[in-house]
């Protein structure tokens, strides 16, 4: 549990970690100790088809779950991975299925469907609104930097689809395959939360209640006519809309604060930031 700057109680989540049950490289025992020696207070293990159940490792809870994907492997084919998180068992799911039957499968035994970094998955905002009831989506995907991959930030599709009335909360994950430093404890959640219980971070994911990061902590919030980001030091403050071209960055050392006045044009407004050493925060979207 950790304080942030507003002395609000926060838990760090991961929600996008393999282990060797599926091919991820360590044992669920030993990325389990890992992520704990690291801070975090609660994990989904995700193998590939692979359904994790939930349960607890020294005080971390562990949130069930399992990555889901279908579909080839081009833009033609359509690519999609959706990942099952909060299931209170394993559902009943085809293999030859379409997005939309994992989908309606997580939701069936209670769990929250997140569609995974869909930069990486060349998924277009057409592609994504033709699926019903997503529950989150990744705005960044640690392994599709580092790892065998590239495109780990969707903010560009995350962008379109908001400015076409549809937001999603935002995460950041590591989807830890290789554990050699690139793509393990990179992505995470602060969950506003005074415990680190399932339920309580299941409500919070879907009211919003968190940011994500690589490291620095960001919060936006709307004070009259702007938006205001409050922040740890960092060298870079951004705020996203729909707007192609606007005056909405502040660069400098250690910036603390910034602030943007929404145009006429403006349908949402969301901040991240980048820090020194070059890593981010994300918020999620106000709509205005």
């Amino acid at each position: 549990m950790y304080i942030d700057i507003n002395g609000k109680k926060r838990q760090k989540v991961g929600l996008h970690i393999h282990t060797s049950i599926s091919d991820g490289a360590w044992s669920p025992e030993k990325v389990k100790e890992s992520y704990r020696s690291q801070g975090y207070d609660a994990i989904a293990l995700t193998d590939h088809w692979k359904y994790g159940d939930s349960g607890e490792y020294n005080g971390m809870t562990v949130i069930s779950g399992a990555e889901y994907n279908v579909g080839g492997n081009t833009t033609e084919q359509g690519v999609f991975h959706v990942v099952g998180l909060f299931m209170e068992k394993e559902p009943e799911l085809d293999k030859n299925g379409s997005a939309q039957d994992i989908i309606d499968g997580v939701h069936a035994v209670g769990g929250l469907a997140v569609l995974a970094h869909p930069a990486w998955s060349l998924n277009t905002p057409d592609m994504i609104l033709a699926l019903r009831d997503i529950d989150a989506t990744e705005i960044y995907n640690a392994v599709s930097e580092e790892g065998e991959s590239f495109r780990p930030d969707s903010s560009l599709i995350v962008d379109m689809l908001a400015g076409r009335g549809v937001k999603y909360p935002l995460l950041a994950t590591d989807d830890a395959h290789f554990y050699c430093g690139i793509d393990n404890g990179r992505g995470f959640i602060m969950v506003e939360s005074d415990d680190n219980s399932r339920e309580s971070i299941k409500k919070a994911i879907l009211e919003e209640k968190f940011y994500a990061s690589q490291g620095p902590e960001i919060h936006l919030y709307r004070d009259g006519e702007k938006f205001c980001v409050d922040c740890s030091p960092v060298s870079k403050i951004y705020f996203a809309s729909n707007s192609a071209w606007c005056r909405r960055a502040t660069r400098g050392e250690n910036i603390t604060h910034a602030e943007y006045k929404p145009t006429a044009d403006d349908r949402f407004v969301r901040a991240f930031v980048v820090d020194a050493e070059g890593k981010s925060a994300w918020t999620n979207i106000i709509e205005i």
